[in-house]
């Protein structure tokens, strides 16, 4: 990939399946990067690459630019303000850039406690999967200060093919749970129609080439279809992390004025996966649950078929 002409030195936080792939792209980009994990042993591939693995967040105050990837709010003000957060010394980077998904409300309050050190934030949540990542496919979208968001471009663009700047404050966080409304829809969609074809004599691997080959196929759909023909639950996204996701999209929803009764019944139809114990495989084990409520016994097809990123 193509080298940065890097003058800033990067903080890295977080290298669970999406944040040490995104890491990695910076470091083969040529950036200077310092990371931490909680689970140092997580991070440690990374030194191969060049990277500094750091014990505490406190330890990446000094960095320029402390990228955040974590599960959820909690953890975000942890590694933020907690005990040994980033903002526990004096040192203070000159901006932080989360591409975590997590609310308005987190996201404002680490705001508010990095410009009380005069220090700058961008909200940057992605679409893809660690896959995606390695395929240079990822996108991000952006909200926060417009000079911020041109000093930190070249970085956000090392990391995929696309970033969207959406405007000040908050406004990627909305872009970001809209998204992943739409995610839960489609995938129980795509776990409907599947269902629905394969009693109706259609194997599914023949009905996902029509649709990928067809308008109403995207990238989403293609690297799903692996998964799908040959039931692959290796977790990229947990049914967990997208009721998580769901119910942010529903109490904006709530909030300003908006019926999402599609959303909704997706909201518990995931519940219904996890509450039959699927807690840490991938999300698109809703198929398994469609079939189940169809009186399908669902087979891997062992078709070898493309997952749309090479």
């Amino acid at each position: 990939m193509e080298k940065i002409n890097s003058n800033h030195t990067i903080g890295w936080i977080g290298t669970g399946r999406m944040g040490f792939a995104m890491a990695r792209r910076l470091l083969r980009a040529g950036c200077d990067v310092a990371v931490y994990n909680r689970t140092r042993a997580k991070a440690e591939p990374l030194a191969e690459l060049g990277a500094t693995i750091v014990d505490t967040p406190a330890e990446l105050g000094n960095r320029d630019i402390v990228f955040t990837m974590v599960s959820g709010p909690a953890d975000l003000l942890h590694v933020v303000s907690g005990d040994e957060g980033v903002l526990s010394t004096p040192d203070t980077p000159r901006m932080l850039i989360d591409c975590s998904s997590v609310s308005e409300e987190a996201s404002n309050d680490v705001r508010s406690l990095l410009s009380q050190r005069d220090a700058t934030m961008l909200s940057a949540p992605v679409s893809g999967n660690a896959k995606v990542v390695t395929a240079g496919r990822l996108t991000l979208v952006v909200s926060g200060p417009p000079t911020a968001f041109e000093i930190a471009k070249p970085y956000l663009e090392a990391l995929g093919e696309g970033v969207t700047y959406v405007g000040e404050g908050e406004l990627a966080r909305m872009v970001k749970i809209c998204h992943n409304v739409l995610l839960g829809v489609v995938t129980q969609s795509l776990a409907e129609i599947s269902v629905l074809a394969e009693k109706g004599g259609v194997p599914r691997h023949a009905l996902l080439e029509f649709i990928n080959s067809s308008v109403m196929g995207s990238m989403f759909s293609r690297y799903k279809t692996p998964a799908m023909v040959n039931l692959d639950w290796t977790p990229t996204f947990t049914p967990v992390l997208l009721r998580k996701d769901m119910d942010l999209g529903l109490a904006a929803g709530e909030r300003l004025g908006v019926p999402m009764e599609v959303a909704q019944l997706t909201r518990q139809l995931v519940q219904k996966s996890i509450d039959a114990g699927h807690t840490e495989c991938d999300f698109a084990i809703l198929l398994e649950e469609q079939a189940k409520a169809s009186d399908l016994d669902l087979h891997p097809e062992d078709v070898e078929v493309s997952d749309g990123l090479k």
